[in-house]
């Protein structure tokens, strides 16, 4: 089954748009662990998928520890991304790729900045073998995307010049890429996106609650995924904040 379908799937069985982002505050591996468990099954009737980044993976390690999170995601039903924003040479990217797929990762997130030849193909080589995903990062939800993302850069094929972000997202096009990350933060930007890309790619949008994102702005604008972390993980009660993050979203697409 494609990630797309496994995504699509879930949307349905839960009615959510909402992928958690497992983003807890340092502490020691083994409360780690099990604090990232108890979150899950918390939180798991309210979520459609779980993304996960550095936060777990460098203080528990891939296979002893964030594999047995994925595995625990897994049986509740829960499709699972890495958040690695793949950025290095085509040999290096495709053994990060290969080892968080082994782990048993349904997508990762990689940076186009990189671009196709010697950098991203073959990442999208060895999703296409093992039968998952990749996302692309098109922009991203802090302030500092404008620098990068948001530059005026001159299009190769058309020598007019043009945003970065606009390019990403025409790669993701042609690339065949399953998803597009775009900041909630940044309505306008995912309206830009989404004018390119329409259904054929959805737009996975973070930066919900902490960062300033606004649940109806992003969806109106064409973000069929919230990524939402810190305003869940960090919430006294995490399951009904994620409850009422659900109901807001769904009420947005149902007007």
């Amino acid at each position: 089954m494609s990630f797309q379908i496994k995504m699509n799937c879930s949307a349905k069985e839960t009615k959510s748009r909402i992928i958690l982002a497992l983003d807890l505050p340092p502490d020691k591996p083994s409360h780690l662990l099990s604090r990232s468990m108890e979150m899950l099954e918390k939180v798991r009737p309210y979520i459609c998928a779980v993304k996960i980044n550095h936060h777990l993976v460098l203080p528990l390690g891939l296979f002893n520890g964030v594999q047995k999170i994925v595995a625990f995601a897994h049986n509740q039903g829960l499709p699972a991304i890495m958040d690695c924003k793949i950025n290095d040479i085509g040999s290096t990217n495709r053994a990060i790729a290969e080892y968080y797929y082994k782990a048993g990762f349904d997508a990762v997130i990689a940076s186009p900045f990189v671009g196709w030849s010697e950098g991203l193909q073959p990442v999208f080589e060895v999703a296409k073998e093992m039968d998952r995903g990749v996302i692309l990062l098109v922009y991203m939800s802090h302030k500092g995307a404008e620098e990068g993302y948001g530059q005026t850069v001159l299009n190769p094929e058309t020598e007019k010049p043009s945003p970065q972000y606009i390019l990403f997202a025409e790669k993701a096009l042609s690339w065949g890429a399953d998803g597009a990350v775009v900041g909630a933060t940044y309505p306008e930007k995912i309206r830009g996106v989404y004018e390119i890309l329409g259904d054929r790619v959805p737009i996975y949008s973070p930066g919900i609650g902490a960062q300033g994102g606004i649940i109806e702005a992003a969806l109106r604008a064409g973000a069929q995924y919230l990524i939402v972390g810190r305003a869940i993980v960090l919430a006294e009660n995490p399951a009904e904040t994620a409850k009422s993050i659900r109901a807001l979203a769904q009420g947005c697409v149902e007007k």
